[in-house]
């Protein structure tokens, strides 16, 4: 890829060009000029349109062997010169100059995208030690360091928040518009903004294997992955500009042998020379594609390579996971039934037995409890009971909670007014004391919020199948699917690995097949699916190394707006070789039987390669939308 002073040096090139050409035209439509100043204006025109395309030229004719566009190029504007038609060859060579530095801010897009994270990246940060608060270098800082982050700082490097609270602004590297509020054991990504709030975070990665380290490392390979339509356009402009150069080599021979004088017959190979030259089909594919990589990883989905991007257009099943996927992964509490006392008191207690416990029921308790600001009671002599529940004391006496096993354990009987929730899918924590049950409450993995939408946004497109593919038990999925507007014959439960990779390859019989999932369980089915979709991956590199597709927010939103984004990318890439294989033969054709002036056939040709590139770039502004 080129660099920014190469960028610049073509830019400038391009101005001279069309500087010499302008004057050129004073000559030919308003005043005649002196001969020596129209000759010294066409050469700055000729060398300066002419420059970089045959260096290129040269370059890959003496490196690789190949023939390309800009020889082409290079010798139609000679062969005009050698005809008289001078003017008309600095119009070839200023437009195709033109078209030349179109293309290559169109490239530079996708590398501004890299440098655009490496911007984001923080040169110090205040890192707390025995001395109290120093101002060091973030690429000093180490796994273990604790790091203090100010209302308005860049967090330096992924890490762990041990002190304060705040919203953080995480769309340079989610997505996310809203902003987020974290607190102590939330995790946070280098280059995400603290909105509020005085926050300590211990680091946990080092820059080198940071998230922004991650994101550039995908935005790079990506641009250097070539997708199915690029590597076909590439094949086609190698194979086919030799046919051009040896065809218009043909057509002199014919019109000469036909009649025309040696000049004519050379003027009208040029014209054959200009109107065949592929060089709107070679860019109509990657103006596209780049174009598209970029609003995709400015809107927080980073595809690897273009072919990924085209794959995921073409999906016509999208094979989902169910935990952590479609559902938040994390138990919440659904339902609360306190047979004494008020609800508060009944969770104060429950809170109190759960406080010293890892099991994920506890967590979902202390979570509830703490959203609702209610301090658990003190309770003492907390002893686990595997597969029962716990058991503890508190000023009244002793005090329980678990499931069925621990209810008889203590000997208690269901009372009648907690049979309904009982009865229910959800893990169920009855609560008692002694042979009394005192309340009950119900914690379930639940859908994620965004989940609806996304199967919503999916289908609208028509034709598409969505699946469920769980290890759970068939009750718990059905619960959820149905939740999620999902049909029972979508939901796959009670599945082993192998059983997922197995289901995908019965899929793919039908057409495409995504596999969207957590990035690091399911690799299997990750790598058996046409397109494997992490989602929610920041800060994780198993993650972004195992998908083709990288949502770096829990939003699946963002997978239905990246499909979109995806469709509408192969809809412009047929467009533009619609326009530019239509553009050639209707050119090719006056040229070889209607007598096109050469003037013409130059502003065909290189008109029809501003479209192409014009119509790409159309895609940077068209980013990964969710509302």
């Amino acid at each position: 890829m080129a660099s920014e002073s190469e960028d610049a040096a073509r830019v400038y090139l391009t101005v001279l060009c069309w500087i010499g050409l302008a004057i050129a035209a004073l000559d030919a439509f308003v005043q005649p000029l002196p001969a020596g100043l129209l000759r010294a204006v066409l050469g700055l025109s000729y060398i300066a349109g002419g420059l970089p395309a045959a260096r290129s030229a040269l370059t890959e004719l003496w490196q690789d062997r190949r023939l390309d566009i800009d020889l082409l190029m290079v010798v139609a504007a000679l062969a005009a010169a050698a005809v008289g038609a001078t003017l008309e060859g600095a119009v070839l060579l200023a437009l195709f100059s033109l078209s030349q530095t179109l293309e290559h801010r169109a490239m530079g897009k996708a590398r501004q995208a890299v440098e655009a994270l490496m911007q984001l990246r923080p040169e110090t940060a205040l890192r707390e030690g025995p001395e109290g608060v120093e101002e060091v270098p973030v690429a000093d800082l180490q796994p273990g360091d604790h790091v203090m982050l100010r209302p308005g700082a860049r967090v330096p490097v992924d890490g762990r928040v041990v002190d304060g609270a705040g919203h953080l602004d995480e769309s340079t590297v989610t997505g996310e518009a809203e902003p987020v509020r974290k607190s102590a054991g939330a995790t946070v990504h280098e280059a995400t903004v603290n909105l509020d709030g005085i926050l300590t975070v211990e680091v946990t990665r080092s820059l080198a294997t940071s998230t922004v380290a991650q994101m550039i490392r995908l935005v790079t390979e990506a641009q250097a992955m070539k997708s199915p339509s690029e590597r076909f356009s590439d094949w086609f402009g190698q194979r086919y500009t030799v046919a051009v150069l040896a065809g218009s080599g043909l057509a002199f021979v014919g019109f000469w042998m036909a009649g025309y004088l040696p000049g004519d017959a050379l003027y009208r190979a040029a014209t054959v020379l200009v109107a065949a030259s592929p060089c709107a089909v070679v860019i109509s594919v990657p103006a596209a594609i780049l174009s598209a990589l970029s609003a995709a990883a400015r809107g927080g989905v980073l595809f690897k390579g273009g072919g990924a991007l085209e794959g995921l257009a073409e999906v016509s099943t999208f094979a989902f996971d169910k935990t952590g996927t479609l559902t938040t992964g994390q138990a919440e509490v659904t339902a609360i039934r306190a047979l004494e006392g008020s609800e508060a008191e009944f969770l104060a207690l429950a809170a109190g037995l759960e406080a010293q416990s890892e099991h994920p029921i506890a967590g979902a308790l202390r979570r509830e409890v703490a959203e609702r600001g209610i301090a658990p009671a003190p309770v003492y002599e907390v002893q686990s009971h595997p597969s029962e529940g716990i058991t503890g004391h508190d000023d009244q006496g002793p005090l329980w909670a678990g499931n069925q096993r621990m209810l008889a354990r203590m000997g208690a009987m269901l009372p009648d007014g907690l049979a309904d929730i009982a009865e229910r899918l959800e893990t169920v924590i009855l609560v008692g004391r002694g042979s009394r049950v005192i309340g009950a409450l119900a914690v379930a993995d639940t859908p994620r919020e965004t989940a609806i939408a996304a199967v919503a946004a999916l289908r609208e497109g028509g034709g598409t199948r969505i699946q469920m593919m769980t290890g759970d038990r068939a009750e718990v999925a059905e619960r959820i699917a149905a939740r999620l507007g999902l049909r029972p014959d979508e939901v796959h439960a009670g599945l082993l690995p192998a059983d997922k990779v197995l289901l995908i390859d019965a899929g793919a019989r039908r057409g495409k097949v995504a596999f969207v999932g957590d990035g690091v369980n399911d690799a299997a089915a990750l790598a058996r699916a046409d397109v494997g979709v992490a989602m929610g991956v920041a800060g994780s590199e198993v993650a972004l190394q195992a998908a083709d597709v990288a949502l770096m927010a829990d939003d699946l939103r963002k997978l239905a707006a990246a499909r979109k984004l995806a469709r509408r990318t192969v809809r412009v890439i047929r467009q533009n070789l619609t326009i530019a294989i239509g553009a050639m033969a209707v050119l090719v054709t006056g040229s070889l039987f209607f007598e096109l002036p050469l003037p013409l056939a130059v502003v065909g040709h290189e008109g029809g390669t501003v479209l192409v590139v014009l119509n790409g770039l159309r895609l940077l502004a068209d980013p990964i939308r969710t509302r």
